[in-house]
This record gives structure tokens, sequence and C-alpha cells, in this order.
């Protein structure tokens, strides 16, 4: 394992509905993190197809309009496919700057939409994906949900990846499950921007003895279409999702941030021998465990509507 890892969270907003200009971004901020010698950059939730907070999609109980399912219909064409062409462009933004990518997408598949996270290698491969297990309230209408069989831990050089997204970030099981899959660099895309999110972050950080690096969007009004109605307010300068992306050590001790109020990014050095350090005194599923009396079943099995048996 590599002793040393420069990495970077990046906070900026999507461009929304606009997926060619919001890869566009993806590749600005990558060559910037390039140009400082990060190894790993982790983008924010549903970076690329966009978080549409603050719109209602013509909904209400037992009933859907016209004009909020044209506006689905929209959405639907922001996301991306696994192996369609902007996920190839990821991967070669991912080669061009010789890093390992973590980046929230909004996936399409079939007839349904999955809030996901992609990983990409420095030579340009798709690495796995994780898609959210649980969407978030309202997300429940635009979002599936995922399987336990998108729970990668990636193994590299400086260590193992993995991503939780948003609010499965408070979901213990899965977090027990990420521990147990010796999760050290522990990237948290989200657009959660309340000033209780830090605290999420360090908990984690302590309880799971790993490096976490939680990208969050910052995004104004001016970001989405003139004829997008948010709920908060059609002033350009409105914020709707206002930051808060930090990166924390494996004792809860805060590296970078929280950045607030503005794009940005964030770098940190990480010394990974610091895992094991903090290993000395608490393994939430090895030493500190007790098997005998709490144990978890993961089911990481596809779960299909329809299986044709030939």
């Amino acid at each position: 394992m590599t002793e040393n890892l420069s990495v970077a969270v990046v906070q900026a907003g999507t461009p929304l509905f606009d997926t060619p200009r919001t890869i566009d971004k993806v590749e600005h901020y990558c060559r910037q993190a390039h140009q400082a010698g990060v190894q790993l950059a982790v983008f924010p939730e549903a970076f690329v197809g966009g978080y549409p907070k603050g719109s209602g999609f013509g909904t209400h109980v037992g009933s859907r309009s016209d004009s909020g399912r044209d506006e689905f219909r929209r959405y639907f064409e922001s996301a991306i496919a696994e192996s369609g062409a902007e996920s190839q462009r990821l991967a070669q933004i991912a080669a061009d700057n010789q890093l390992y990518l973590v980046i929230g997408v909004i996936e399409r598949d079939g007839g349904t939409l999955y809030c996901s996270a992609f990983f990409y290698s420095p030579d340009g491969k798709l690495l796995g994906k994780h898609r959210k297990l649980m969407p978030t309230g309202s997300e429940r209408l635009i979002w599936g949900q995922g399987d336990g069989s998108t729970m990668p831990a990636i193994s590299t050089e400086f260590g193992t990846l993995g991503a939780v997204i948003c609010w499965e970030n408070y979901m213990p099981l899965l977090r027990a499950a990420m521990y147990a899959k010796g999760i050290n660099l522990w990237c948290a895309p989200t657009v959660d921007d309340r000033p209780t999110w830090p605290f999420t972050m360090q908990h984690i950080a302590i309880e799971g003895r790993c490096f976490v690096l939680s990208a969050c969007q910052y995004l104004l009004r001016s970001d989405c279409p003139a004829e997008y109605e948010p709920i908060q307010g059609n002033a350009p300068e409105t914020q709707l999702i206002k930051g808060g992306s930090l990166i924390v050590n494996p004792l809860g001790q805060v590296l970078a941030g929280p950045l607030r109020d503005a794009e940005g990014i964030l770098t940190a050095e990480l010394d990974m021998k610091d895992v094991v350090r903090g290993k000395f005194d608490l393994d939430a599923v090895g030493h500190y465990a007790r098997p005998d009396v709490f144990s978890l079943l993961v089911n990481e099995r596809p779960t299909r509507a329809v299986t044709f048996n030939e």
C-alpha cells in the first residue's frame, strides 16, 4: 500500500439539464486537481444528471401533472448509462488527468433512474458503481432503489475505496457492511448542506477508523434553466444547495473544510498508516465487535423483476 495519498473533494453545482456542459465542468475541475498533484478526486451526489432541489415534478398525493411528466422526461434525458458515451468520456477524463475519479451520477437503466456513484481508474476504466439503496423522501418519486449487488470495495495501490451516498450514511447496518469490506477511503457524495452533516462525517471516520471524503454540491438558481421553478425562489443568487464539503481522518480530525457558500476544491495529504494507528483501540468489525451477540446478514445478489431461465 502506498503510504501517502493526495486527495481532493470538489464542491460545485450541476448546470441542470445540460449534461455536456456538466461533463466539461468535470474536466475543468479534474484538470485543476491534476495540476495540484491529486491522485483521487471525489465529486458530489448526482453531479452528472443533476439534483433538482426544490422541484416537485408536478406531484401531489394521488396525482401527477402533465408538466411534471415532461419535467421528468427532461431529467431522464439528462441521465447517463453505464456504458454510454458520457461514461466513456468520464473515463477518458480520469485517464487524461491520471487520477481515480469517484463521481455521483444519475444513471439511466431501462425506464428507471438511479442515484449512483461511478468509480474510474487512472487508466480510464470503469471499476465499479454503487446505486443508492434508499432514496430519501421525495427522491423516491424520481429514483429507484439499488440492491446489494452494487456495494463495491475497490482495491487500489493506496487503499480500499467505497462510496456511501448522502443519507445512506445514516444506515448503521450499511455502515457495518462497508466496514467489514475493509473500506478505508470512505467517499460520501452528498447534497446535504446542513450544519449537522460534518458531525456525521466525523462520526463515521471515528467509528470506521477510515478517511472520509465528503463532496457536496454548491448550486445556485442561476445554474438552472429560466423555466425552472424551485420552491426556494427565483432570484439568480438564491443558494439551492450551500455546500459543506470536508475531509476527515480516522481519528475524526477535520483535515480540510467544511467549505460553504462557494464552489471550490479542498485537498489534503493522507498518511494511510493512520488507518492502522486508529484500529489500535477500535475495530468495529474486529476486536471491538461481539459476533456472539450481534450479527449481520448481507444479501449481495442482484434482484430483478423478471428472470428468464434458458
